[in-house]
């Protein structure tokens, strides 16, 4: 009998959760283009005007980035201008949850069926690489290993602190200057 009055309180919880998370995503995204060099190469070789959004099915929380040259991405929110190139879908809120609290990984979300992808298969592997960059950065490292599919080797503590910081910033700034608008 509780367990059923928790569950709405439970699903409320899960995606309040989720909706934050990809609000903190969509600004690293954008930060992390700013910031570190790898991230924008891989980002460079998306078409400018390149729309990237990741939700939750069927009408659930979104995020919306668009790369708007030269590597750069830029948040948009949950409203895409025009029609998306790529959507990565999660088919539930709970397997949204398992991800954005880094209980699973992306790759595994996947091959368990519970992510689908709108678009080409290449630019989301693309954009994989930099959300997983990004989660090596911005996470502690015990946290961003079971997060990511693979740790980067060279990623040395004084690097990840000191991009994880310009990231931040940026988030924050970001978060600072939306409410004052």
């Amino acid at each position: 009998m509780l367990s059923k009055r928790l569950q709405p309180i439970t699903f409320q919880a899960r995606r309040t959760y989720v909706e934050l998370m990809f609000q903190v995503m969509g600004r690293a995204l954008q930060a992390i283009s700013e910031v570190d060099d790898t991230a924008r190469e891989e980002t460079k070789l998306l078409p400018d005007g390149f729309l990237f959004e990741m939700q939750v099915m069927p009408a659930g929380p979104k995020l919306i980035v668009e790369h708007t040259g030269d590597g750069h991405l830029h948040y948009l929110g949950d409203q895409a201008p025009r029609p998306v190139d790529l959507s990565i879908q999660f088919k539930h809120m709970a397997h949204a949850f398992l991800v954005m609290s880094f209980q699973e990984k992306t790759a595994v979300a996947f091959a368990n069926d519970r992510m689908l992808v709108d678009g080409d298969l290449s630019l989301a592997i693309r954009m994989t690489r930099v959300l997983n960059r990004l989660e090596s950065f911005i996470l502690p490292k015990l946290v961003a290993e079971r997060a990511v599919k693979e740790y980067p080797a060279n990623l040395n503590l004084p690097n990840k602190l000191m991009n994880a910081a310009r990231i931040y910033l940026k988030v924050a700034t970001n978060l600072v200057e939306t409410v004052r608008a």
